[in-house]
């Protein structure tokens, strides 16, 4: 069942998927009832049917307090759980609202056989604290999950987790900055553990926290421990957690968050070989679905929540911030694996290194990207703006292989299967769908750098795209280097670096460089590419600005000076880039600053929806085919126009 028609009618078929999917993907726990039913220390919670499941969040299940004959690889983690001070237990917290829903999740720590199993959220008014709600902890994994609804968003209102009297959480769910010109997300991924402790994040945060996002949106990769899931997240969360507890967050988890090198979901089956590069999960789907809930269940409700293969729960969905509203993708939950389905031209069957292979050999018909349905989700996003201003797409990585040098400056590879250009026809598909709302598109993965603006029939038609750095560039580096050592073509780019301008990467597909940020030296943590990005969304000129910031520089000291090619300011216009074969006659909007829809009658294809300043406008269009174009405040509903372009 796939919702197309709207928030409200989404709601609906939301209330009717959350009671069935309730008890079997765990999502929403009844208060008390989980620590009644569930065994919390049950010695293995995924089977032991593969060393998948056998092997799968050690240290934080059974008698984890006492557990002895630990891999090496659990022992930091089952230290560290041991000589934890109890008040500490109660972890951190995330959250979101949109449309009038709150929803939070408080991750604990392994909980001992006698300490409390439930959690109390407390929100303060008046100032007084008064109970909200109280959840059970949901194991495995050590999470708690609150949802309210009919929240007023127009006030701050402090919060706490309170896990009975060992320990508690406190932060403030933020106001929606409605009021705001300029929208601030945080864009940062990649929290590699190959660091000192855990308190290297603290410049970071610290600069978060002066810099002050709306918004904080980690891409990916939060966990490298791959089968310690829950230690993974809490490490990551312990790190993050003075600068999350206070703002709205957006996690989604990619391939290492889920125990893997690489991510094709394949629809979610169950993967065959080592490294999954048939498509699938090498962990068992409780295994994934725990990852989910720890790190998606806080984020708006699943446009679509009908699990994929072996009910691995979905997330994918969208939320406004402040007048932005964002499309929040699982890019890889769908996407085709390369082993059995092209030819292998590398070692690896994701690596292609052969300079003779033909591009079109490796996109062949009907392999997926980002599906069916999560291209229905994007066509109703891009008609539906309630409360909407600018629109953004979130995911893991990139609609392209901008990176010549893979792992070590001296390993080249033509193209990486691993990334979002391949399958080459699907990305196109996907880029068009991004491009029809205006929208910019924000993610990681790549750990490096770069802000290119797509093409997809021709260079620089597409949208703008901005590749955060790595939080800890150590885990693989990669580098912007064309064999050639050439600037590309088209028009001049102004920029500190030589290789800027238009250029075909391994897989065919036509991007323009605007500014990269090579690693200079890995071994070195100041200048090995470590960093994060901040997007500035300015409503009034419709202008984006993206920064990429160097994680060790102090902010507080003053420190501005970021990679060199930023910031980088474009216009909501230029994430369209296709030019006009003629305009529909000017037309008075039925509102002003409406949104418009173009249909073209003839294929049915939405040709761009959103939203324009002012009270009269003049439609461009992009071929002397018939065309429909409407209007109205948050939904083109009405008609206007009928016909064919003018010169």
């Amino acid at each position: 069942m796939t919702c197309l028609f709207g928030a409200s009618l989404r709601r609906s078929c939301l209330s009717f998927f959350r009671a069935s999917l309730c008890s079997t993907l765990c999502l929403l726990p009844l208060a008390g009832s989980a620590s009644a039913e569930t065994d919390y220390y049950a010695e293995s919670p995924f089977g032991l049917d593969t060393r998948w499941a056998k092997d799968s969040d050690n240290a934080a299940t059974g008698k984890w307090w006492e557990k002895e004959g630990l891999r090496k690889k659990d022992l930091k983690a089952a230290k560290w759980f041991r000589t934890l001070p109890r008040e500490k237990a109660m972890a951190f917290a995330l959250y979101t609202h949109h449309e009038g829903v709150l929803k939070m999740t408080g991750q604990c720590f392994p909980l001992l056989p006698k300490e409390p199993k439930s959690v109390v959220l407390e929100l303060k008014r008046d100032g007084k604290w008064q109970k909200a709600d109280e959840q059970a902890v949901v194991f495995p994994g050590w999470s708690v999950h609150f949802r309210v609804e009919n929240w007023d968003a127009t006030k701050d209102v402090p919060y706490r987790l309170k896990l009975g009297e060992l320990s508690q959480f406190e932060g403030l769910i933020r106001k929606d900055p409605v009021d705001k010109d300029v929208i601030v997300v945080g864009s940062l991924n990649c929290n590699s553990p190959n660091d000192q402790e855990f308190d290297t994040r603290k410049q970071i945060v610290a600069n978060l926290k002066k810099q002050n996002p709306d918004l904080l949106f980690f891409a990916g990769d939060q966990n490298y421990v791959h089968d310690e899931a829950t230690f993974g997240w809490l490490q990551f969360g312990v790190q993050f957690a003075e600068i999350m507890k206070d703002r709205p967050t957006i996690c989604i988890p990619d391939d290492h968050d889920v125990g893997h090198g690489n991510l094709w979901g394949a629809e979610g089956k169950q993967a065959k070989i080592g490294g999954a590069s048939d498509g699938g999960y090498l962990h068992p789907a409780p295994f994934v679905n725990m990852v989910h809930r720890q790190q998606t269940s806080h984020l708006p409700d699943a446009y679509d929540p009908t699990p994929v293969k072996q009910g691995i729960s979905v997330y994918y969905t969208d939320m406004t911030v402040g007048g932005v509203n964002f499309a929040i993708l699982a890019d890889r939950q769908f996407k085709t694996g390369p082993h059995g389905n092209i030819p292998k031209m590398g070692p690896r069957p994701d690596h292609i290194n052969d300079p003779s292979y033909n591009r079109k050999d490796v996109d062949k018909p009907g392999l997926k990207l980002l599906g069916d349905r999560q291209l229905k989700f994007l066509d109703a996003w891009a008609r539906d703006w309630n409360g909407a201003e600018v629109k953004a797409v979130l995911s893991q990585t990139a609609f392209c292989g901008a990176v010549h040098m893979h792992g070590s400056r001296d390993r080249r590879l033509l193209a990486d299967l691993d990334c979002n250009g391949w399958p080459q026809t699907p990305r196109n598909t996907a880029l068009r769908a991004i491009r029809r709302a205006r929208a910019t598109h924000l993610c990681g993965d790549q750990h490096l750098a770069v802000t290119v603006k797509h093409g997809i029939d021709s260079f620089r038609d597409g949208p703008f795209a901005f590749t955060a750095p790595a939080i800890v560039n150590t885990i693989y580096g990669r580098w912007w280097h064309p064999l050639e050592e050439k600037a590309g073509g088209g028009e001049k780019i102004d920029s500190p670096h030589p290789w800027v301008g238009d250029y075909l990467d391994g897989l065919g597909n036509k991007i323009t460089m605007i500014s990269y940020a090579n690693p200079e030296n890995r071994k070195d943590r100041a200048i090995r590419g470590d960093g994060y990005g901040l997007v500035r969304y300015e409503k009034s000129t419709d202008k984006v600005t993206f920064e990429c910031w160097p994680r060790f520089c102090d902010i507080s000291k003053g420190d501005s000076e970021q990679y060199a090619g930023w910031p980088i300011t474009i216009n909501n216009s230029q994430n369209d880039g296709r030019k006009p074969v003629g305009y529909l006659k000017e037309v008075e909007l039925p509102v002003k600053d409406a949104v418009v829809e173009l249909v073209n009658d003839e294929t049915g294809e939405l040709i761009y929806c959103y939203r324009v300043k002012g009270d009269r406008f003049k439609a461009p269009v992009f071929s002397k085919q018939k065309h429909t174009l409407r209007a109205g405040k948050d939904r083109a509903e009405k008609v206007l126009l009928q016909g064919v372009a003018a010169q």
